[in-house]
């Protein structure tokens, strides 16, 4: 029997009596429900979020930080059964999402650290002048379907924590691991703080459009960020929109290929290529091209695609059926355009699950669609460059600007391309290092505020100035 998942609303688990089905992307069985939400439905959160409100806004930080540590232990404490409920729905390894499990505690942990102190602007004998951060209202949180449990702690703890309560819409793709932190939670955090609703893609409009949310935070797709702005300029609802990418790496000639080779394949492949921050188009100065293009053709020959429930699988499903059909048409796009193909390109849809080989290009054009497209798959294409002011322009060369990493011997080189990237984060000799401290966020169409550090934190607060006019009281 499938087993039910129930809502968050109001501090109970309720259901609508509609049901919608959840898939595992690796043998297409539908592995549980989740109710259809619609307006009524979200309504009721939203009055909930409105009532805790009035309350939490005034709740001292050290009781919104033990609430946020009970979130952060419960998910600790149930993280193998998460880890393998995440893997069934969203199609990771079990590794990868164990360490998205045991990553969001540990998000959530050191978030809660996180404090926005009183500033004084002027304290004489004349004037107090102080400046503070009061929380924003009612959230409506929107979560894509790559890491479901991350991207919900990372909009639902700064929330909390900021004074603001938050109704959360998780994917419909990959709700359960989600409900399921629900239902740990529900006695955890006051009735009405934390709300997680689940609906379809009709669902999101509603949130957007709701008049009694103050603030949307939302990562997904470039596209439907631009109709959120759009939703939300009717009544200039704060926005913060983490939307998609097409991060380029920059591997310079000092750069030894053994070295490398292993991580810049992970670099692109981590997920199934389903990461907004993956690099998604790998320029190799030409005078190692041959030598590492081979090095990750022939490593990846060494990993295996399949079901992340089994053991020895590194790279799992693409999550969902549109998705898939997507990277499937870009490749099949490359196949017709005659670009070569270092390993994959062989494509099966016929097959159970939505499983793509390991694909990786040698030297398509930039005008490719791999490359001038963000493919989020499992698709790599290498391409060479002769000169550092000819690779930053290309990389540049993108209406994305989300994140970006340079490989090489000399570390002081690769901060001088850094700092030429137009992009808001960009790595030295790593990958998909994300700091709880630090602000994330894009440039140009990669976004519009940030997520994590304090810049993240005050996403969900206005500026408050108060002065107290010292020498001029009435007595």
């Amino acid at each position: 029997m499938v087993t039910q998942y129930k809502n968050l609303i109001d501090g109970q688990m309720m259901n609508t009596g509609e049901w919608l089905d959840v898939v595992n992307p690796a043998t297409e069985e539908v592995i549980g429900q989740v109710p259809k939400c619609g307006k009524g439905e979200l309504d009721k959160a939203v009055a909930a979020a409105r009532a805790a409100f009035k309350t939490w806004k005034k709740t001292p930080i050290e009781q919104r930080r033990e609430a946020i540590m009970a979130i952060s232990g419960a998910i600790k404490e149930n993280a193998d059964e998460l880890y393998r409920l995440l893997t069934s729905e969203q199609g990771k390894p079990h590794e990868q999402a164990k360490g998205e499990i045991f990553g969001a505690a540990g998000m959530a942990a050191a978030q809660s650290s996180l404090e926005l102190e009183d500033e004084i602007i002027q304290d004489d004998d004349t004037r107090l002048h102080r400046h503070r951060r009061v929380p924003v209202g009612v959230v409506g949180g929107i979560v894509p379907w790559n890491f479901p449990v991350m991207m919900a702690i990372q909009k639902i703890v700064p929330a909390m924590l900021s004074g603001c309560t938050i109704i959360l819409k998780p994917s419909p793709f990959t709700p359960l691991t989600t409900l399921k932190i629900a239902e740990l939670i529900a006695d955890k955090v006051p009735a009405g703080v934390v709300n997680i609703i689940t609906g379809e893609d009709d669902l999101g409009p509603m949130i957007t459009a709701h008049e009694d949310i103050d603030k949307i935070t939302f990562t997904g797709s470039t596209a439907t960020g631009k109709k959120i702005m759009e939703g939300a300029s009717a009544d200039l609802k704060r926005i913060t929109l983490e939307l998609g990418g097409n991060d380029a790496s920059i591997v310079l000639p000092d750069a030894d290929p053994k070295k490398v080779a292993e991580q810049l394949f992970w670099s692109s492949f981590s997920n199934a290529g389903q990461i907004c921050v993956a690099a998604k188009r790998i320029y190799i100065h030409e005078d190692i091209y041959d030598e590492l293009s081979q090095a990750i053709a022939d490593y990846a020959k060494t990993v295996t695609v399949g079901d992340g429930a089994q053991q020895g699988t590194g790279v799992g499903p693409i999550q969902n059926k549109k998705q898939y059909d997507r990277v499937l048409e870009l490749i099949e796009d490359a196949k017709d355009n005659g670009y070569k193909f270092l390993t994959g390109g062989d494509t099966d849809p016929s097959g159970t699950g939505y499983f793509v080989p390991l694909t990786i290009l040698d030297n398509p054009p930039e005008d490719a669609r791999i490359v001038a497209e963000e493919q989020f798959g499992p698709v790599m294409p290498l391409m060479k460059f002769s000169s550092e002011d000819e690779v930053i322009a290309r990389a540049n060369n993108s209406e994305y600007g989300l994140a970006g990493a340079v490989w090489t011997a000399n570390p002081e080189k690769g901060v001088e391309i850094a700092e030429q990237l137009e992009t808001g984060t960009v790595w030295i000799n790593e990958y998909l290092h994300l700091s709880p401290f630090a602000p994330f966020g894009g440039h140009k169409q990669s976004g519009f505020g940030a997520e994590y550090g304090k810049e993240g934190l005050k996403e969900f607060t206005y500026p408050q100035v108060i002065t107290v006019k010292k020498d001029n009281v009435p007595a």
